[in-house]
């Protein structure tokens, strides 16, 4: 299952608020993101208000699409747009994957990692 990293930018007079909204989504958007295909989906923040994203999803232009089309997609987004410097928080940019520890140690021969534990 393919990872997607993404980056956005948080308006820095608005990172507190961000972070509050975080902390309890509402459960409905939670089960759109889920039920749309979803999976590990986490964003970290930078005090300078660098967002990163990553989600493991068999699609994302697929999984993008089905929580575009939730009714509560709109209401999330049009609440979360002021946080944005783009000022829609859809300016997404992709970032490529350079290095994968599991995959070159597979590549090796080598055991690989599991939650930070060695086998």
């Amino acid at each position: 299952m393919p990872r997607v990293c993404f980056t956005l930018q948080v308006r820095p007079d608005r990172l507190e608020e961000y972070r509050e909204r975080h902390a309890a989504v509402w459960p409905e958007m939670l089960r759109a993101l889920r039920d749309a295909g979803w999976r590990d989906y986490q964003l970290f923040l930078r005090e300078d208000g660098l967002l990163v994203g990553t989600v493991v999803t068999d699609d994302l232009d697929a999984a993008q699409a089905a929580v575009d089309a939730a009714e509560v997609s709109a209401r999330w987004e049009a609440e979360m747009a002021p946080f944005f410097e783009t000022g829609d928080g859809r300016g997404k940019s992709s970032l490529d994957l350079v290095f994968d520890l599991d995959a070159q140690l597979r590549a090796a021969g080598e055991h690989t990692t599991t939650n930070g534990e060695t086998p």
